[in-house]
């Protein structure tokens, strides 16, 4: 897994309980995933289609510095999919992780299209 970006943890993304609300650290995610996917793919047009097994294990509180591993699974035609981990850049102990995100690459109308990219084994 590759950690490919950090994020620092401020008193306005916490919830009642200061530490780190799920939804805030969700939206990063989903952003730093599609990234990494859109790298993944080539691809300037694409869409989350799946997030699954989500997977709260630490909180964070403000102050921490979070870093977002990503890994890819497979590749389909129109689409990939990777593994994501959140971490904690000092403790190393993870905060969230998703087995399995789904991205598709799609047209101008929104409807999946090959994005013409191919998985090779390392």
């Amino acid at each position: 897994m590759k950690y490919l970006s950090r994020r620092l943890v401020k008193p306005d993304h916490l919830n009642p309980a200061n530490t780190l609300f799920g939804g805030q650290l969700l939206s990063w995610l989903d952003e730093e995933a599609a990234i990494f996917a859109a790298c993944q793919m080539k691809s300037e047009q694409h869409v989350t289609k799946l997030i699954a097994e989500i997977n709260f294990a630490t909180p964070s509180r403000a102050g921490d510095v979070l870093e977002f591993g990503f890994e890819l699974i497979s590749m389909g035609h129109s689409s990939v999919t990777v593994r994501a981990k959140v971490r904690n850049k000092v403790s190393l102990l993870p905060v969230v992780t998703v087995e399995k995100m789904v991205f598709v690459h799609v047209n101008e109308k929104g409807l999946p299209t090959p994005h013409g990219m191919r998985a090779y084994a390392i």
